[in-house]
């Protein structure tokens, strides 16, 4: 926004609004606020005087003092910020960075563990699952074998033949004189 007489003036009266609330002296008066070297950048330096005495001015550690202590009202006032209503020699009075109750490479530190711990327990439980699967297919293929005797000639199941029983091959059982003898 722009820069006028109406700022100056406002600038003025909260300078003299600050001194009288942090001296407790009703005395300070806007004529005690003089701006000095004004650029079109809005930025100027400024004295208090003393209106008792008129003359000297008031002690610079007690202006900063009053600012300090009255900084909020005086940004507020200028819809400014820390960031953009800048008095040197004043610190800002923007809150200290926040540090967090636990540090970043505990937090990154955790993660990774997490993730490693939770490696090693997937590999042991699929570790554990394919060796009860192995376990558990030989088994049923001992029991199948028990069961049922099957056995593949050319890929084709075939009977196993039970000689105990006494079965017959059927094909050298049939008539002997359809084949010619050697």
């Amino acid at each position: 926004y722009a820069w006028d007489a109406n700022e100056e003036y406002l600038f003025k009266a909260m300078v003299a609004f600050a001194m009288r609330r942090y001296s407790s002296r009703s005395t300070t008066q806007i004529s005690n606020v003089l701006l000095c070297n004004v650029t079109d950048r809005v930025s100027f330096w400024f004295v208090v005087t003393d209106s008792s005495k008129n003359v000297t001015t008031v002690p610079g550690s007690e202006v900063e003092a009053a600012i300090r202590m009255n900084r909020n009202r005086i940004n507020n006032a200028f819809l400014l910020s820390d960031k953009t209503l800048q008095f040197l020699k004043i610190t800002s009075t923007l809150s200290p960075p926040v540090e967090p109750s636990t540090p970043a490479w505990l937090i990154v530190f955790g993660v990774v563990l997490c993730l490693v711990v939770a490696g090693i327990v997937f590999l042991i439980v699929s570790g554990i699952q394919k060796h009860k699967k192995k376990n558990k297919e030989s088994t049923e293929r001992e029991n199948l074998e028990e069961k049922v005797e099957v056995t593949l000639e050319n890929g084709m199941p075939c009977e196993a033949l039970d000689l105990k029983a006494g079965h017959i091959n059927g094909v050298f059982a049939a008539d002997d004189e359809r084949f010619t003898s050697l």
